[in-house]
């Protein structure tokens, strides 16, 4: 698949073609659904806490005395079944929600993800970012001449620029930027491609994106199954 590669201007300069092992692949919903739960899961941090009914504060005297009230018999009144007592089974704050997924998985559904990106053309190429000296205003004004350009009518568009290697100036120009996320190639996930709009990669992070989701670890694996 070739595809334009643009400036800072919108102007298109040449053409790259997306290597076919990162971006060519069929769609597999199944595996993106997992991908997607494992990366939320584990971004879930255990917050909630119930009291037990040792936990409780309050007074530990016998709500009523054993016997003669035709009631059933009861200690103090911070039972689970009374009104102000502690909780039965609740969240204790130490759950852990860790999942884990295989990595020939996780570089599959990355694949994937950026595959049905590039057949719905959300993926834009752009070259020249080098040039942006670290100003809010230069990066806002690259993404309003994109907005127009691509006739973006959603009020404020997700936009994930992908860099191929930590760049300073270009991150400090878009951080304060509303609906732009920048992550590096290396740690890029399914999840951030599917939550955003349109992916904007650099020629380098193209290439940096091949070799992610093709290592040469798996094609050793790959050559000894045939």
């Amino acid at each position: 698949m070739q595809i334009n590669i643009y400036n800072l201007q919108g102007k298109s300069t040449s053409k790259i073609s997306l290597p076919k092992t990162a971006f060519g692949l069929e769609d597999n919903p199944q595996l993106l659904a997992q991908a997607v739960k494992v990366y939320l899961s584990n971004q879930r941090k255990a917050k909630a806490k119930t009291k037990t009914r040792g936990e409780v504060r309050g007074s530990g005297i016998k709500i009523w005395r054993q016997k003669g009230t035709g009631r059933a018999r009861h200690g103090d009144r911070y039972a689970p079944i009374f009104v102000g007592g502690g909780i039965a089974h609740g969240p204790t704050g130490e759950e852990n929600y860790k999942k884990k997924m295989p990595k020939k998985m996780k570089s599959k559904a990355l694949a994937v993800a950026l595959s049905v990106k590039a057949k719905d053309k959300e993926i834009r190429v752009i070259t020249g970012l080098e040039k942006i000296e670290g100003k809010t205003k230069e990066m806002a004004q690259f993404l309003k001449g994109l907005i127009k350009r691509e006739k973006i009518e959603k009020k404020t568009p997700k936009f994930l620029l992908v860099l191929p290697e930590k760049m300073e100036k270009i991150i400090r120009a878009g951080r304060n930027i509303p609906g732009l996320e920048i992550s590096l190639s290396q740690n890029l996930n399914t999840y951030q491609v599917l939550n955003n709009d349109l992916l904007l990669l650099s020629k380098e992070a193209v290439k940096k994106l091949e070799e992610r989701t093709n290592p040469p670890s798996l094609k050793a694996t790959e050559g000894r199954g045939k």
